[in-house]
């Protein structure tokens, strides 16, 4: 059965904008090579980071929102940690609250797209 996850990733900032948003790309990729299904997807782009990681000051913020068989996490998780593009991630299992905040937010987001 598939759960419902999130993942946040920061892509080093040695890449261009076309490059980072390739490298999400790849993953989107990998998650439905591995039968999953993206719920939604945002590119937050470069963003100061609050410490140095590996001597880096920004990294290229991406969001996924996702569905996936949960024994292929810690694969997906493998994955991301040998990427050397991959400064940090963070994976969470949404439960309910977070998946209603996830509408909501998507809806206002949209609410704003829609009025500009």
């Amino acid at each position: 059965m598939l759960k419902h996850y999130e993942n946040i990733m920061i892509i080093t900032p040695i890449l261009s904008d076309d490059q980072a948003k390739g490298t999400a790309k790849e993953y989107e990729n990998y998650l439905i090579q591995k039968k999953g299904k993206i719920v939604y997807q945002e590119h937050w782009g470069l963003k100061k980071l609050a410490y140095p990681i590996h001597k880096k000051q920004s990294g290229c913020y991406h969001l996924f929102e996702f569905l996936l068989i949960p024994n292929l996490i810690s694969d997906l998780e493998l994955k991301l940690r040998q990427d050397e593009r991959i400064l940090r991630f963070l994976t969470v299992k949404l439960n309910k609250y977070g998946i209603e905040y996830g509408e909501r937010r998507r809806k206002k987001l949209l609410k704003k797209d829609e009025e500009l």
